[in-house]
């Protein structure tokens, strides 16, 4: 009798036998799981060197150095160099309007306010000592070519910047909206050069915000934004 209750309680070989296709499912989770990390790994140490030293001068070999993976690792996860910069400017076009987008929602439903807090955002970070200026102008600076995959980046950066920018003037009551945001774009790059020419701080990124201020005024029609 208590053979057959073993027997009845003993499973059977088949259920002990894991089922292939679950292990190969498990197999493959984890396997996406590493390689999403080794990703940010190496998305992190391209974004800090790339910006900091600039993309001509740091080679892959650094960048894995940095992610602590090794260089498989890197060319499983990008198929080049150029993917990997490509990707990193894709990761700095998403923070890019991230911020844009930070500065307004800080005046919901108030254009002309929503401008001038932009360029105060943005002034206050050109200050930092360890601010490099644009990624974008930077990457610009360092592939002449226009067909290159960075430079279709930079495209389309600069490209949705503009339409933002027109949007938001027109929003506003700019009496010509394309004017006035090109004026703004131009203030906006003076920012990035003077931050690296005149240093972090200086004189021109600090008055940007009320230079900013006096052209949405004289676009609406109005002596001051505030």
């Amino acid at each position: 009798m208590a053979n057959s209750d073993t027997a009845k309680r003993a499973p059977s070989r088949r259920s002990q036998t894991a089922d292939p296709d679950t292990a190969k499912r498990a197999a493959s989770r984890r396997s996406q799981t590493a390689g999403s990390e080794a990703q940010q790994h190496l998305l992190r140490a391209a974004a800090d060197l790339f910006y900091k030293e600039g993309v001509r001068a740091v080679g892959v070999d650094a960048v894995v150095e940095r992610a602590g993976v090794n260089k498989m690792s890197l060319y499983r996860q990008f198929s080049s160099k150029d993917d990997l910069v490509v990707a990193y400017l894709e990761q700095s076009d998403e923070q890019f309007f991230r911020r844009f987008d930070e500065s307004l929602a800080k005046h919901p439903g108030e254009p002309r306010k929503q401008v001038v807090q932009y360029f105060e955002d943005l002034a206050g970070r050109a200050s930092k000592e360890d601010y490099r200026g644009c990624p974008f102008v930077n990457v610009s600076a360092e592939f002449p070519d226009p067909a290159h995959p960075a430079r279709l980046c930079v495209l389309n950066n600069k490209t949705k910047l503009m339409d933002r920018l027109h949007a938001l003037c027109t929003e506003a009551g700019a009496r010509d909206p394309g004017e006035l945001a090109n004026a703004l774009a131009l203030l906006i790059e003076g920012i990035y050069a003077s931050s690296q020419t005149y240093g972090p701080g200086c004189g021109p990124i600090s008055v940007a915000p009320r230079v900013a201020e006096q052209l949405v005024a004289q676009a609406c029609g109005e002596a001051s934004v505030k």
